[in-house]
């Protein structure tokens, strides 16, 4: 009986989707698809702009003696980071011989004033940074820097999500240059850059040794400066290609 009740069921006829309904949903889905494009279109230009842009590599040598085994060792690191792109451009501050005056509550108009811009420049890429090793320490003029950075703190932070990269040279291989790296590395925190150091063997950064003064006889620090410039480069074009 319930096999001939199944059998002689009504048969009711299945809905069909209003023609109205079909055409308004063909509609969204291509909406939605010009977006999509749209906006993958726009993505894609924007960073096809900024991988033409220049990024520029600051190096920053803290020696009072101006033009010597710290300029020259923090040289070498930015010819190895020019070398990685064509769109690195490098540019060598030496302090020797400029009036800085370390952070004051009280403005303090001095020498650092013509290099505060560059700092702020929407094009800079990073910051290589070295010091000699005094009393197994960062300079003082290094210390200076450091502190009159102080306006970057403020507003968008302009260093922010940066890479910096440190060296030091010192008297002798063991003259506490890992230790002056480290100083400037974590200082350099406070602006929240990205520390890096160099590729292996030079995983903290540069160290040097100032050989009768002329550094370049110490191939294993020259190279560690050369190693440091390479991954700096490296690490803010990744970064710059961010549209």
């Amino acid at each position: 009986m319930r096999l001939l009740w199944i059998l002689n069921a009504p048969i009711y006829p299945q809905p069909q989707p209003h023609p109205m309904n079909d055409h308004v949903t063909r509609r969204i889905f291509l909406a939605t698809g010009t977006a999509a494009l749209a906006a993958t279109t726009t993505t894609a230009r924007a960073a096809d702009a900024a991988s033409d842009k220049p990024l520029r590599i600051l190096g920053i040598a803290c020696s009072p003696r101006k033009g010597m085994t710290t300029a020259k060792a923090v040289q070498a690191a930015l010819d190895a980071a020019k070398a990685v792109n064509p769109r690195i451009v490098v540019e060598l501050i030496d302090l020797g011989g400029l009036g800085i005056a370390g952070w004051s509550p009280t403005p303090v108009r001095d020498d650092f004033d013509a290099i505060l811009p560059k700092l702020k420049d929407p094009q800079l890429g990073g910051l290589i940074i070295g010091s000699p090793s005094y009393f197994r320490s960062l300079s003082s003029l290094c210390k200076a820097f450091i502190e009159r950075c102080m306006p970057l703190r403020e507003g968008s932070m302009p260093l922010a999500d940066k890479p910096v990269g440190a060296l030091a040279v010192a008297g002798n291989r063991n003259g506490g240059q890992e230790l002056v790296v480290q100083q400037i590395l974590t200082a350099m925190l406070s602006y929240s850059m990205l520390p890096v150091g160099g590729k292996s063997p030079a995983m903290l950064g540069g160290t040097l040794w100032n050989a009768k003064d002329d550094v370049t006889q110490d191939e294993t620090g020259m190279q560690s400066a050369k190693l440091l410039g390479t991954h700096v480069a490296e690490l803010a074009l990744k970064l710059g290609a961010k549209p």
